[in-house]
């Protein structure tokens, strides 16, 4: 269940078009100052970071260890990404289009922090930061989704 507040902050960044320097602050202090607490605030943050066309690098640093502490910490078996999870964090992070350079972040982060994680994961990391290391190629390869 997504928290009520966190919706309406989603809502009043995308009608702004921005995330600034404050709204982070805002979110980390009033709206999630325990964290992400469940894949749809996750998802929901996932995919501001995608939609708005203006975010300010503070929001990716927040992002990465929310996502991560989450994904590793709050996820269970704790401390590791079994296929399940692997296969929702990179259905999110991939998108229709293909990871951000923030999601790719995050990808790596996860199997960094992880004391263990399905291999699909660790392949569609390599890949995604491959793909936003190259993002001149005309034709986005497929990724691997974790099955």
């Amino acid at each position: 269940m997504i928290n009520a507040s966190l919706q309406h902050f989603c809502n009043h960044v995308v009608l702004t078009g921005a995330v600034t320097g404050a709204d982070v602050r805002t979110l980390m202090r009033d709206i999630l100052p325990d964290g992400i607490a469940s894949r749809e605030e996750a998802d929901m943050l996932i995919a501001l970071e995608r939609a708005v066309p203006k975010v300010d690098p503070e929001f990716g640093d927040f992002l990465i260890p929310a996502v991560v502490d989450f994904a590793v910490w709050g996820e269970r078996p704790s401390g590791y990404v079994d296929r399940e999870v692997a296969a929702w964090l990179s259905a999110s992070l991939a998108g229709r289009d293909g990871p951000t350079p923030v999601g790719a972040r995050i990808a790596m982060e996860v199997v960094r922090e992880a004391h263990g994680s399905a291999e699909a994961l660790m392949i569609f990391a390599l890949e995604a930061n491959r793909w936003t290391r190259e993002p001149a190629r005309p034709v986005r390869p497929p990724f691997a989704l974790a099955a």
